[in-house]
């Protein structure tokens, strides 16, 4: 596969997404996590009300962003969850269109459910203000599901960085970064306690994050 359009990363970011513990954000932080998820639709086991995300919120320190994850939902609400939560990035995995993502005046990045027959190209250039474009696996409902996409649907030039999910875990990690050079990868699922959504585990989160840095360094 070619390299994208983006230059690629001297360092793989990483995003963990859908936290729901106090102790969990310590140690994903500790681990050297560039960005924590909260997930702010009601749907998903993952969900904050705005009153654990603003408690959690305090715990994290500066230069780790915090990133709030929508999907179709009402503008009033989010305007009441930025009020009340200091969100620094908006990710928007609904069917927002560009002027929606826009009107909240932070930076956000757009998910894309990618399966055959998306135009990933089409796709980007309808979020040209977007700061990345976040490819996650089509599957019923909304999230991947924690599962894995066909990679080799993801055109060569994208204008946007690429954040990569779907399916992510310690055992895919390295091949995806090989293969793919994405700005930064996106895990949730890959490194929970198994038969606890939302509950994280260290032991998964070092073994992820130690996984995306011998990869993005060229080790085996």
């Amino acid at each position: 596969m070619q390299p994208h359009s983006i230059p690629a990363p001297h360092r793989t970011r990483i995003k963990i997404c859908g936290l729901t513990r106090e102790a969990d954000l310590r140690a994903a932080v500790e681990l050297g996590a560039d960005a924590i998820g909260f997930i702010f639709y009601p749907p998903s086991p993952r969900a904050l009300s705005i009153e654990q995300a603003n408690q959690l919120a305090r715990h994290l320190p500066p230069f780790v962003t915090l990133v709030g994850l929508f999907v179709n939902e009402e503008p009033a609400r989010v305007r009441e969850i930025l009020r009340r939560v200091p969100l620094q990035l908006l990710q928007f995995h609904g069917e927002e269109e560009a002027d929606y993502c826009r009107q909240f005046g932070l930076p956000y990045i757009k998910a894309a459910r990618v399966r055959a027959g998306l135009d990933l190209l089409e796709y980007a250039a309808n979020f040209p203000d977007a700061r990345g474009l976040l490819l996650d696996a089509y599957v019923d409902g909304y999230g991947g599901a924690g599962q894995t996409f066909d990679w080799t649907l993801i055109p060569p030039h994208l204008p946007l960085p690429i954040i990569l999910s779907g399916g992510l875990e310690v055992g895919n990690v390295h091949e995806a970064i090989r293969r793919l050079r994405p700005w930064a990868v996106d895990v949730s699922s890959g490194v929970e306690v198994p038969g606890h959504k939302g509950f994280k585990d260290a032991a998964r989160m070092a073994a992820f994050i130690n996984g995306v840095r011998n990869a993005a360094a060229g080790n085996p």
